[in-house]
């Protein structure tokens, strides 16, 4: 016979079990739903990350870009601050366009040198014609040509990886000579480990051996794969850079158009 003090020890028992089945359901419904928002996070994360990678440098348009987008989503355009450079030389843009790759007559043993009179200042660059011998025959040839003349370095980016991207005569990351140029110079020590530092002159492309006109300067160490060929260095103007960096960006993502104008008034390269 079950006496009324085992009966409440008993119940008792029951209720505690009870309490702790709905506790372990509760930690373990938590643990689920952790797990689906810690996923979700992740993909959204990795997708941002891949696109910010893959899309740092590719030839689409703006308006590619931000075809299908919702207004009420856009970020906050934030105030622009003061354009530190001074107007762009008269004159217009040539807009030529070529069937194929120049003819390589680069003599790979020489130093080439690269101008660009921006309206922000005077960058100089050392272009290396041994371990980059089409990209900078390429660059040559264009330069010659006034390919880059009187052009606009469409895009800077501020947050994650720190670029100036120019060499688009349409401004709008869909210009192309005509041609493409093979990726070279791809196991570069300095950029092999998955940091472009800076200082560094490197392609930008849409995948692999894309790279037409479209480059980039490379302000401040950024990690980025090494699928953009560098084919040169920064000798002189990291002020200039810094200058264009500090007047920020259009789009308030760390990802827009220079608020700064800066022009390429003229582009040469000596031998």
């Amino acid at each position: 016979m079950v006496t009324s003090d085992q009966r409440r020890r008993q119940l008792a028992r029951e209720k505690f079990e009870r309490q702790q089945q709905r506790r372990a359901e509760k930690q373990r419904r938590a643990r689920r739903r952790a797990a689906v928002i810690g996923a979700a996070v992740a993909v959204v994360v990795a997708a941002a990350a891949t696109a910010f990678a893959t899309g740092a440098f590719d030839s689409k348009s703006a308006k590619d870009k931000d075809d299908g987008a919702n207004v009420a989503d856009a970020p906050t355009t934030p105030a622009k601050k003061p354009d530190p450079c001074k107007k762009p030389a008269p004159g217009q843009i040539a807009k030529l366009s070529f069937d194929k790759e120049p003819k390589l007559d680069v003599d790979t043993s020489a130093t080439y040198s690269m101008k660009l009179a921006t309206t922000c200042g005077d960058i100089a660059l050392d272009l290396d014609a041994k371990n980059a011998p089409r990209t900078v025959n390429s660059f040559n040839f264009l330069a010659n040509k006034g390919y880059f003349d009187h052009t606009k370095c469409h895009r800077l980016t501020t947050r994650g990886i720190y670029v100036l991207q120019c060499g688009d005569p349409t401004a709008a990351g869909s210009g192309t000579p005509g041609y493409k140029l093979p990726d070279e110079n791809l196991k570069d020590p300095k950029v092999k480990g998955g940091t472009y530092p800076a200082g560094t002159v490197a392609m930008a492309n849409s995948g692999p051996n894309t790279g037409g006109s479209q480059f980039f300067l490379v302000y401040k160490d950024s990690p980025l794969p090494p699928n953009y060929t560098p084919f040169g260095t920064i000798k002189a103007g990291q002020d200039v850079l810094e200058k264009i960096a500090g007047a920020g960006e259009s789009a308030g993502t760390g990802d827009g158009a220079p608020n700064a104008t800066v022009v390429i008034d003229k582009a040469t390269v000596t031998k």
